[in-house]
């Protein structure tokens, strides 16, 4: 007769072995699940990629008037440092010529004057010199004076100096921290780019470059690309000289002629048009008369966003010429796709 075994039942050991185990496989598989998270489309991407350059643009702007204050101020202490030179220069000769007066005095000055007149052959001639010696005594006084004021004058300029040297360091201070904000949106925004596909990239790409012929954004005003639109006076040549950059590179804080950041490349190009306009966006909406949209000609700067950190040059037919971002480069663009805020009319 068959016998029939009872199946071993698990001893506690076993299941706490395989609830262990069981866990474990439970939060690998959690861990997994977080360190990889969905990938984002080709639309998260560029809706992240413009908002992380959007970001560096205002940091890039900012930069700008840093550095143009730098350049001001760098200006004004060479021209306060000169001034001391010379300033010091003349006291120290005014002080020469002091001592020069002092010795001359104690020389013809040791015997008091009364005797000095009863021991002299020629009265007349005492009494001459006793004059010049009267006049010497006046002259040193004015000198002194003289030279009070020029050592007033030249601590005044000192601490002139000495406070532009720290604002000057400050300045520089600035200028670090935005290059260090600007340098880290951009690599974030090119490591985002890179997460797309060769074929997502030419997707974007592509649908970037049908922004200048193509209507949209709030606005719906449509807009088709002429490349032929010109302007007429300064306006109209600048907006020539800056059709000639196409294609350029955006690299932030850069004026041409090869690379330009937004500002950069409207002041470049009114510069090669014989017009002198400042270098950031926020001291360019003050560069001429601001106009409404409806009054647009050809060669106008025309200003983006509600804190004012883009510009480009009104192309005609809606369209803004303009260096856009690092992706993008030179190029021309839909003025609906970016919120308007008004022109300016170059004088």
């Amino acid at each position: 007769m068959a016998s029939h075994r009872r199946p071993k039942q698990p001893t506690r050991a076993r299941v706490t072995t395989l609830t262990a185990l069981a866990a474990a496989a439970v939060a690998l598989a959690s861990q997994n699940a977080q360190a990889a998270p969905a990938k984002p489309s080709k639309d998260e991407v560029k809706s992240k990629v413009d908002g992380l350059y959007d970001q560096a643009e205002k940091a890039t702007e900012k930069f700008n008037g840093a550095r143009e204050q730098q350049r001001k101020l760098e200006k004004e202490i060479g021209q306060l440092q000169d001034k001391v030179a010379r300033g010091q220069a003349e006291l120290n000769e005014m002080r020469d010529q002091m001592g020069s007066m002092a010795s001359a005095q104690y020389r013809n000055g040791g015997v008091d004057s009364s005797i000095q007149l009863l021991l002299s052959d020629n009265p007349d001639e005492y009494l001459a010199k006793a004059s010049v010696l009267d006049q010497l005594s006046a002259k040193q006084v004015e000198s002194v004076h003289k030279i009070q004021e020029k050592q007033r004058a030249l601590a005044q300029e000192r601490q002139e100096a000495a406070g532009k040297l720290k604002d000057l360091a400050d300045t520089r201070k600035e200028l670090g921290e935005k290059k260090a904000e600007i340098q880290a949106k951009l690599a974030e925004a090119q490591k985002l780019l890179n997460s797309l596909t060769a074929e997502e990239r030419q997707r974007l790409n592509d649908d970037d470059n049908t922004r200048a012929s193509r209507g949209g954004g709030g606005g719906g005003r449509g807009g088709s690309l002429d490349p032929n639109v010109k302007g007429s006076g300064h306006a109209g040549e600048a907006l020539a000289y800056a059709k000639t950059k196409l294609g350029s590179a955006y690299i932030s804080g850069y004026e041409g002629p090869n690379a330009f950041d937004c500002s950069g490349l409207t002041q470049w190009a009114y510069k090669q048009a014989g017009v002198g306009i400042s270098r950031t966006t926020y001291t360019q909406v003050n560069d001429g008369t601001r106009i409404g949209r409806s009054q647009l000609q050809p060669g106008d700067l025309v200003f983006f966003y509600s804190d004012l950190h883009h510009v480009g040059l009104y192309a005609g037919n809606n369209t803004v010429l303009h260096a856009s971002n690092p992706r993008g480069g030179v190029k021309y663009e839909n003025m609906d796709y970016m919120p308007f805020q008004f022109g300016v009319r170059v004088a």
